[in-house]
């Protein structure tokens, strides 16, 4: 367990409920309940503070990866590797990594690791952590980089050098991208309704196809590259790579070689790209670890010049066939009856279907049904994750029964060869680490298919981790001239979404299979626009309706970016040119409004459901709240999906035994959730085996494969997402401490609020330091309330703990913003302490990690209060605009992002209990108010703009030096841009 969540988690033990708890109600609250809770404080257990990595009670440990900043080296021959590395670093010199791109700080001799930053540039949020293998240099080839090479890699300065004018231009290529993702506005039924009712007019033909269980993989050829949901060279990539060129192999037999370089060539020459559903037991759990390991495509996409265009259906067979790739199973509706008769079957099979039914089923009432090149019985299993049904042409049955005359199903040749080790036994023969892994996955693809390893490797002279460009890259990219239409409107969506403060994230990494065209006038990029929650999706699908011409969001979006300087005669031309592009269209003619034409509706099964939302998606509420709020938790899910009440019984019994079963087996240390069907699925085969009512329940299982000698091994924890960090095992807070769980007594601690006023942090910082003396631990413990400061609250504190490093510091102001987040890293970092950040427990909504409920909380208590050191109380005549000021100060992020945020930068997070779970809904009346209030805010400050904003900042920033903390509310400035007078 880390320090910081020892020392608070030894506060909950130490502090009487009663008195823990009284101040934080000092009246009754009517119609928000406060949740009950047997501690304070419920410290989050996801992950530890990165300076606190050592403790009995931890079974993993973090290995430092490379060596302080300015101290980059590849170990290497420097002789052999002199000459390679000298055409790079001529080409690249200059490049510099982020600002924060991986260092470790030292504290006296031990090295402390600190996560990488990959120059991650998004409007509002900032993502440090992305995912990759961390691979050496010396991996990527037999010549190794001397150290002198690498290091010439960072000493120039291209980037910064390069300015942008008139005459700087940018031209940017979408690489790899899968379908934009909508989300239809009414409800799943209406949509149904919708949708027979336009193939009953003909207008449409209702296409149905199955949704295997795996990970998007993207590939664009050997030069374009081979991408995952959001990043690329990785495990997730090679392992791509890997099954992809074992399927042309087992394909077209002897001739591969040839048919694998065409495939290249051709992607290339036609700026393609083709997406697949990639299903492994390799790369962690899903729904049910498949029996083989394989890919589906799923779309086929140009390119070009312009907007992506997507492959219809008929289009995906007719090039798969053509290059023996493996097709998905499609089912086409085109009458009112077929079309009712499948969502009829759906209705009827969604609580037990299974593969062979709902195939089979589908089979008897569509009119065309297109079998996949894998059974997904056969390869996957029965579990089926679920149904795709979107809105295609009218004529697609036409033109898919000649492309199924044209293109007959293609052979296998080389299904009986022997192509060597599998995906499983070469993971399984590779176990020292993830980067050795990817090299025996790509060595085994072969050189035909394979040629260079450098978007894994990195170069000669440069590693996998130089390739992390400067965030300037993006508002370069922004403020440069578009070179084309496709240029212009990608800048149109990137700008869109950073003032809209979507949460997503533009990571910029350079581009190094353009190293030979680089010069001091031109450098490359890739640019990765990675979303990090639906509500983005959300609200630019809004913002379209409202600008037709804006191109999608799409999923899985990968931009080759091309900085240049144009002389006066190319510039002429550029401008002549960029205007008239229109870009490739969409593929396929139909007579549908855009709002049906985008019709679509994902129909999952309760069996695949169970396992992954109700199992592994519960596993940390579980563990860490218990099997009351994991109760809670399931039954809320299958409340929003419909479940059937005899199936919520019956699941509910099967749950509460499960939530036992593997709490008595596990004890503290929650399961992993990529290997978790290593628990589950023995569980379930025991239960099914009790009757067949239980069987039906679960729809299969028995059929374990077991992947713990081949799991693929990934640095840092992480998925394809490039989000998660590293799962590590903490154990619960026990009655006692051993001497090894106390917090060292040379470091210091500060204990710091990322809340809003009525928060309770006062009352919790007043309570902390009431019982000194029962928290076993004879360091100083005192409290800064920033009401109460004069002057520059935040550098008081750093003065504070310059003189007393040891000492732990209540920090009893609200930190809201990154800016404060980073000066107390600052602190840490030079006085040798821990930080743990204390929020309140809230849902959050899209796009705040406070939910309405809680700041219904906030501003009932600040109403209650009376005589408020820093007058925010029943008699202030604004007091509802400043929490609502607060309020929009964390805008733009989602709670999970929220408290992601946090942990990846302090390591832990301790959560206050609010509200209950169980709680009635907030009253219409009050979220009105509330809602009202938002928007009246939302309406003022755009009145007022920037400057408005700019001038209550800066009040806050400088609270008491022309106005104590005390009197800042009732200043003149303040309550004149807050309209007060």
């Amino acid at each position: 367990m880390s320090a910081p969540q020892r020392f608070l988690c030894t506060f909950s033990h130490a502090i009487p409920l009663s008195s823990a708890l009284s101040t934080f109600k000092p009246r009754p609250f009517v119609f928000l309940p406060f949740a009950h809770s047997n501690r304070t404080l419920a410290p989050s257990l996801s992950s530890m503070p990165r300076n606190q990595r050592s403790g009995a009670q931890v079974a993993r440990r973090w290995k430092e990866k490379g060596k302080a900043e300015g101290q980059l080296s590849a170990a290497g021959d420097a002789g052999a590797a002199a000459t390679a590395a000298e055409t790079v670093t001529n080409r690249l010199a200059g490049m510099s990594i982020g600002e924060n791109s991986g260092r470790t700080a030292a504290q006296g001799s031990i090295a402390i690791w600190k996560p990488k930053s990959y120059g991650t540039a998004s409007g509002g949020t900032v993502t440090e952590a992305e995912n990759g293998a961390g691979v050496a240099a010396s991996v990527a080839s037999p010549q190794k980089s001397s150290s002198s090479g690498l290091s010439k890699i960072f000493r120039g300065n291209l980037l910064e050098s390069f300015t942008v004018d008139n005459s700087t231009y940018t031209r940017a290529q979408v690489r790899a991208t899968f379908y934009p993702k909508f989300e239809n506005e009414k409800s799943d039924q209406e949509v149904r309704t919708r949708m027979i009712e336009l193939v009953s007019k003909g207008l449409a033909t209702l296409e149905v196809s199955l949704k295997h269980s795996g990970s998007l993989f993207m590939y664009a050829g050997h030069e374009g590259g081979a991408y995952a949901k959001n990043s690329f060279g990785n495990v997730y990539t090679a392992v791509g790579v890997f099954v992809l060129g074992r399927m042309f192999r087992e394909a077209w037999g002897t001739e591969a070689s040839k048919k694998q370089a065409e495939f290249n060539n051709f992607l290339e020459r036609n700026h393609m790209c083709i997406s697949m559903e990639l299903v492994t037991a390799v790369l962690g759990d899903h729904g049910q670890r498949p029996q083989e390991d394989y890919a589906v495509v799923t779309a086929v996409t140009e390119l070009g010049n312009g907007k992506p265009k997507f492959y219809s259906t008929p289009e995906i067979i007719a090039f798969c066939r053509k290059w023996r790739l493996p097709t998905n199973h499609v089912w086409l509706f085109s009458s009112r009856k077929s079309a009712t008769s499948f969502f009829a079957a759906y209705d009827a099979l969604c609580e037990e279907g299974t593969a062979t039914s709902v195939c089979k089923a589908l089979d008897e009432i569509a009119d065309i049904s297109v079998p996949g090149s894998k059974d997904h019985v056969k390869a996957q299993g029965e579990i089926l994750e679920g149904l795709v049904a979107r809105l295609v042409s009218h004529d697609s049955s036409s033109h898919i029964e000649r492309i199924l005359k044209e293109f007959p199903p293609p052979p296998a040749d080389g299904v009986a060869l022997d192509f060597g080790p599998s995906l499983r036994e070469i993971c399984a023969a590779n176990r020292s680490d993830e980067k050795q892994q990817i090299k025996a996955l790509l060595e085994s693809v072969g050189s035909s298919f394979c040629p260079d390893y450098t978007d894994w490797f990195g170069t000669d002279a440069a590693d996998y981790h130089s390739r992390n460009a400067d965030r300037s890259v993006l508002s370069k990219f922004l403020q440069a001239h578009p070179a084309d239409y496709s240029t212009k409107k990608l800048q149109e969506m990137v700008r869109l979404m950073r003032e809209k403060r979507y949460p997503a994230a533009f990571k910029c990494y350079h581009n190094f299979h353009k190293v030979d065209a680089m010069s001091s006038d031109s450098l490359f990029y890739k640019m990765v626009i990675h979303v990090h929650s639906d509500s983005a999706f959300r609200r630019y699908q809004k913002e379209l309706r409202l600008k037709p011409g804006l191109w999608p969001l799409y999923r899985g979006f990968f931009v080759d970016i091309n900085l240049f300087k144009a002389n006066k005669e190319n510039a002429a031309e550029i401008s002549k040119n960029n205007v008239n592009e229109i870009g490739n269209g969409s593929s396929g003619k139909d007579d549908l409004a855009d709002e049906d034409a985008n019709l679509m509706v994902k129909l999952k099964f309760l069996t695949y459901k169970l396992r992954t939302f109700l199992i592994r998606n519960g596993l940390p509420i579980l563990f860490k709240e218990g099997p009351g709020a994991y109760k809670a938790y399931y039954l809320r899910q299958m409340k929003i999906w419909g479940t059937s009440s005899a199936k919520q019984r019956e699941l509910s019994k099967m749950l509460d035994e499960w939530a036992v079963y593997i709490r008595r087996k596990c004890g503290n240390r929650q399961l992993s959730s990529s290997s978790y069907l290593s628990e589950v699925e023995p569980f379930l085969e025991q239960f099914a085996k009790r009757s067949p009512q239980n069987q039906a329940l679960i729809g299969s299982a028995g059929n374990l494969v077991r992947t713990e000698d081949f799991l693929a091994i990934v640095d840092g924890g992480q998925d394809e997402e490039g989000d998660l960090v590293a799962e590590r095992e903490i154990a619960l807070p026990g009655s006692t401490i051993s001497v090894k769980d106390t917090v060292p007594k040379y470091e210091g601690l500060i204990v710091f609020f990322p809340g809003i006023p009525g928060c309770a942090k006062s009352a919790l910082c007043k309570e902390l330091l009431n019982a000194q003396g029962e928290l076993g631990d004879d360091r100083q413990v005192h409290s800064l309330m920033g009401d109460m400061i004069k002057g520059k609250y935040w550098q008081k504190v750093a003065e504070e703990r310059r003189k007393k490093p040891t000492s732990i510091m209540l920090a009893d102001k609200n930190a809201p913003n990154e800016e404060v987040w980073k000066l107390i890293e600052d602190m840490c970092h030079k006085t040798r302490a821990s930080a743990v950040p204390v929020v309140p427990e809230s849902e959050g909504t899209d796009s705040n990690p406070y939910s309405l409920d809680a700041l219904a909380v906030f501003m009932y208590r600040v109403l209650q209060r009376v005589n408020h050191p820093g007058n925010l109380d029943k008699a202030s005549p604004n007091a509802g605009y400043v929490l609502l000021m607060f309020y929009h100060l964390y805008e733009g992020r989602s709670r999970k992002e929220f408290e992601g945020d946090l942990i990846e930068r302090f390591g832990s997070l301790v959560k206050m209990p609010l509200l209950k779970s169980d709680r009635n809904p907030l009253p219409e009346a009050v979220q009105s108010i509330l809602e009202e209030g938002i928007d009246l805010y939302k309406l003022h400050t755009k009145r007022h703009g920037r400057v408005y904003q700019r001038i209550i900042r800066k009040r806050m920033d400088k609270m008491g030096e022309t106005v104590t903390g005390n009197s800042f509310w009732k200043c003149p400035v303040f309550q004149f841009y807050s309209g007060s007078i």
